[in-house]
């Protein structure tokens, strides 16, 4: 388990970890502190009508509240202890002790687990089957990023994704950079935002019930949707898991957007020229770097949906 440990007896089943109040409490507030600052930034302007195009993306691309990122879980198979007069003892997905339990003592709460992979079945499902075999497939360092570049091909200029950034070149040399590279792409739901005259130029035409078969751990985007899996499984997860998804998501989109056709200099990113061998080979050690990372991730929550099948 990738927080906080718990024993597996030779029955196969897992028993639970107990957690006093003074110490679940203080990792929640560790917790709320972390993620407070991670979303900081982003409530701030949304108090001055401000737009930062670079970190707006985690908030805006993924519809998730900063206040999901900051209620933190113990995760499955820890009981917490002390939760009577606090509102967790009557959060969704927790099972309270009432007596008749006697892994939940009385005044306790601990996730439902069998109740949420009961009602989650299918979502629980699909993401240990894609993070899984994600995770186990060779990693590609041959995209440069231009998934990018192919979402503003051939466009008017009023018509580009990012209308608030400006391009680093000329539309015709944007242009020119996508027809002298080989586009390979392999995440859809970058490739669903390719302009119609690039789509054809992809080295394979990518669809939603291909994703499970072609998701690869050096692509960025996927490396960010580990925050958006991480969240999507609730209670299941770690407080320290999805937070450390959520960085991760975070540094891997500001790398996509310095590889990006946009000028984000004013934003305090130097750009990652991509359209140059220099540009390139930095570019993939960069994707090195957040596969390793991604990976660890994946790993960590596939075996955290094993181990709330096991209680």
């Amino acid at each position: 388990m990738p927080s906080i440990a718990t024993a597996v007896p030779p029955t196969g089943r897992t028993e639970a970890t107990l957690l006093d109040r003074d110490a679940w409490t203080a990792l929640e507030s560790d917790h709320q502190r972390r993620a407070d600052a991670l979303s900081a930034a982003w409530r701030a302007r949304r108090q001055t009508g401000e737009a930062h195009p670079v970190d707006d993306f985690l908030f805006t691309y993924y519809p998730f509240r900063p206040s999901l990122l900051r209620r933190w879980h113990p995760g499955a198979g820890v009981v917490l202890d002390g939760t009577v007069g606090l509102d967790r003892h009557e959060w969704r997905w927790y099972s309270r002790g009432v007596g008749a339990d006697q892994a939940i003592p009385v005044g306790a709460s601990r996730v439902d687990a069998r109740g949420f992979l009961e009602t989650k079945s299918s979502t629980v499902a699909f993401i240990q089957n894609l993070l899984g075999h994600t995770a186990a497939r060779p990693a590609r360092f041959s995209c440069f990023g231009l998934h990018e570049w192919a979402m503003v091909y051939k466009v008017e200029a009023d018509a580009v994704r990012h209308e608030a950034l400006p391009l680093r070149l000329t539309a015709a040399q944007t242009d020119e950079v996508v027809e002298q590279n080989r586009i390979t792409c392999s995440h859809f739901d970058a490739f669903r935002f390719f302009t119609p005259e690039a789509r054809p130029a992809n080295d394979r035409q990518l669809t939603r019930e291909s994703q499970p078969q072609l998701e690869q751990p050096g692509c960025l985007h996927a490396g960010m949707d580990v925050y958006k899996w991480a969240i999507k499984l609730g209670p299941l997860v770690p407080g320290n898991v999805l937070l450390d998804s959520f960085e991760l998501a975070r540094d891997i989109r500001q790398l996509d957007m310095q590889a990006s056709p946009y000028d984000v200099s004013a934003f305090g990113l130097e750009a990652v020229r991509i359209e140059t061998a220099e540009g390139k080979k930095s570019y993939a050690a960069e994707q090195r770097r957040f596969a390793e990372r991604s990976n660890a991730l994946r790993r960590d929550i596939v075996d955290i949906i094993e181990h709330a099948r096991l209680l």
